[in-house]
């Protein structure tokens, strides 16, 4: 079986998928599907009044009926109804005679993505996107928690424009606004239009920020998967509300080909938010494999949406990257000179965003760029980058790093960020996880990037039981350990539970 899209990380190690994989753009994807001979489609469903929603995965089956329509492919569309599913208006709303078959009474849980909480890192990304957005204008943004942190922080902005500043200035030392950034509230709001439906843009709704409707439409997305809230919010919306968010063809959210003055009319000071893996100091950008060939997850609509940037007058492409990855003596720079993949080349760099700042790239010379980012780099990995530089004649050898940038270290960030805690919590539209797992959850990662030294701390000052212990260990089954191994595990996620953030 051939894929297009890993869940990301998943399939690393395994040497069947990696060999399967097709690389390809999202809306490339129903071409190559037809040309490899497509005779079934397998959809899951909604249905009401005899009509059936093709609800959360429009996204290429309806390039695909077009196609048949025109006799250009040739196969069946099957469909499975699941009770769970909300009926969505849009194209995705189907005459029965649609289908040759639908099955019923097979029903299911659907998957459900669970949030991750967002960490102070996380937010300071968030807060300095949510100052790129201008009112009157047209949004995408992907999935993760960066994104989460943007939406957040532009409803901090919407609603208590005065915390939402003082955060803002807590960040960049109260440095005077760019020229191309906005504080101030959402008086016309925006236009949402994203390949992917994710839970941020109802907040925005519900916030009063996404309210400019083009047609009567304040959101187009491709697909959508989420939170079992979500699922349940989408399914008892008001007619009128869920009208108001139509599920389409990924080639309409993706490109501008097909109806494009309208595209081009509606989509207008556009910003498309997404995340990725690493960037160099050129500017090119990591999100969809390593430089050994092995696929993360696949490219997606990532580079659709940056060719979309420079196709649409007054729209720019924000790409957020977390400056490190790891702890301690395992940390490791997101920031490269060099990279042997790159996702997004670096003759598309437009703006690249770190918990240390926003690095505006598009059009500037190589020594221009490799200052920006060095700017939005931590500063324990910036004298080498800067050597690296220097060494390849791209950076003057007397350029030295602006003291202000020489200050990029995490725990500038939690001190910034400390003040505000109550406005950015951890899980801001809450989540599936339960508390107890919720309190779980940034001690198990701080297991994961710990160094052989930092988990022996964690053994020891996990040695003795403290209030609170009792619940996190009974979810991880370890209330009752048996065997050294089991004694050790519950002294480690003790400790962890106990270290600060």
């Amino acid at each position: 079986m051939d894929e297009f899209f890993f869940l990301a990380g998943k399939w690393l190690s395994n040497a069947t998928a990696q060999r399967s994989y097709i690389s390809a753009n999202y809306t490339h994807a129903a071409d190559y599907l037809m040309a490899r001979g497509v005779n079934v489609i397998g959809q899951l469903v909604a249905e009401r009044g005899g009509r059936y929603s093709l609800s959360c995965n429009p996204d290429l089956t309806l390039d695909l009926l077009d196609a048949r329509r025109q006799g250009r492919a040739h196969f069946l569309l099957t469909g499975q109804l699941n009770s769970e599913l909300p009926f969505m208006p849009g194209d995705g709303d189907l005459p029965a005679d649609a289908f040759s078959h639908v099955l019923d009474g097979h029903d299911f849980p659907l998957f459900s993505a669970p949030k991750e909480p967002i960490s102070t890192k996380q937010y300071a990304i968030g807060l300095h996107i949510a100052r790129l957005i201008p009112d009157g204008g047209t949004l995408q943004i992907g999935i993760g928690e960066e994104g989460d942190a943007a939406v957040r922080a532009m409803i901090l902005r919407h609603n208590d424009n005065a915390t939402f500043n003082a955060a803002v200035g807590a960040l960049t030392g109260n440095a005077p606004p760019r020229a191309d950034e906005e504080r101030t509230p959402f008086a016309t709001g925006l236009y949402g239009v994203s390949e992917m439906l994710v839970e941020g843009f109802l907040e925005l709704v519900d916030a009063g920020i996404l309210k400019r409707a083009v047609d009567g439409v304040l959101i187009h997305g491709g697909f959508f998967v989420g939170t079992k809230r979500f699922y349940q919010r989408l399914r008892d919306m008001p007619p009128e509300d869920l009208a108001r968010i139509q599920m389409t063809r990924i080639s309409f959210t993706n490109q501008l080909y097909g109806s494009e003055a309208g595209k081009r009319a509606a989509r207008v000071k556009a910003r498309f938010v997404n995340n990725a893996m690493m960037a160099t100091l050129l500017g090119a950008v990591v999100s969809d494999g390593l430089e050994d060939g092995r696929v993360v997850s696949g490219v997606g609509g990532q580079f659709n949406f940056v060719d979309q940037a420079f196709a649409l007058e007054g729209a720019r492409s924000i790409l957020s990257i977390s400056a490190t990855r790891g702890l301690g003596a395992k940390a490791q720079s997101n920031i490269r000179f060099a990279y042997g993949h790159a996702t997004i080349p670096r003759h598309l760099r437009d703006i690249i965003v770190s918990e240390y700042g926003i690095a505006d790239l598009r059009g500037k010379s190589d020594e221009h760029v490799i200052a920006q980012m060095l700017a939005i780099a931590d500063s324990r990995f910036q004298p080498e980058l800067l050597r690296q530089a220097k060494d390849a004649k791209k950076i003057g050898a007397d350029y030295e790093i602006p003291a202000i940038h020489r200050e990029n270290h995490a725990g500038r960030i939690v001190a910034a960020l400390k003040p505000f805690a109550e406005h950015l919590p951890a899980f801001p539209f809450g989540s599936d996880f339960t508390p107890v797992e919720q309190r779980l959850l940034p001690a198990l990662e701080r297991l994961q990037d710990a160094t052989p030294l930092e988990l022996a701390r964690f053994a020891a000052a996990g040695f003795s039981p403290a209030p609170g212990d009792a619940d996190p260990l009974a979810r991880m089954g370890l209330a009752r350990p048996k065997g050294f191994t089991e004694y050790l595990y519950r002294a480690l996620i003790r400790g962890a539970l106990r270290m600060p953030p």
